[in-house]
């Protein structure tokens, strides 16, 4: 009997015990995290810029603006994927375009985008491309002979000539959203 007795206070502490710190009761559902909201950078901030529109929001159709001086190229996020949303998250910041390979110019991220799940891409002409190997952000503008690759992610697309991103090569980019 007195084992019993012991037994049914042990419960009955335990039960209250989890009660006070907010575990669920039996029945009740378990209680899950909010979503993390993209934004939260470590970047210095300059300038006016838009936060990246929150998980519960579609990203397609956000505007990144790359800003060199007057000279500017404005890329409209097209796919709303794990590495776009990263990529956003990272920004504003300042990067330096430069040439490669008479394809793209090609800028240095401060870090590796997360990407998993992220569907890999054919580029094309006037793509914002992520390239998983190097950790970089490409803007293509001459994809002759380049095909579908996993290694290869689509983050948006951008209407400027060769001439307008050789204009913001070489220099320090400010990337920010702006719309």
């Amino acid at each position: 009997m007195r084992k019993k007795i012991l037994r049914a206070a042990a419960a009955l502490v335990l039960a209250l015990s989890l009660a006070a710190c907010g575990a669920p009761s039996a029945g009740e559902a378990t209680p899950t995290a909010a979503p993390s909201t993209p934004g939260s950078s470590s970047a210095p901030q300059s300038g006016p810029s838009l936060a990246p529109p929150s998980t519960d929001q579609t990203i397609v159709g956000t505007i990144v603006r790359f800003t060199v001086g007057s000279e500017s190229v404005d890329v409209t996020i097209g796919a709303d994927s794990p590495a776009t949303r990263d990529f956003l998250s990272m920004l504003p910041l300042t990067l330096t375009l430069e040439e490669f390979n008479g394809r793209e110019k090609i800028a240095d991220l401060p870090r590796a985008l997360r990407y998993e799940g992220s569907p890999g891409s054919d580029p094309k002409d006037g793509d914002l491309i992520y390239f998983i190997p190097w950790g970089n952000i490409g803007f293509y503008y001459n994809t002759d002979g380049i095909g579908y690759s996993d290694q290869t992610l689509h983050l948006g697309t951008y209407d400027a000539t060769a001439e307008e991103l050789e204009r913001l090569e070489g220099h320090k980019a400010t990337a920010a959203i702006v719309r």
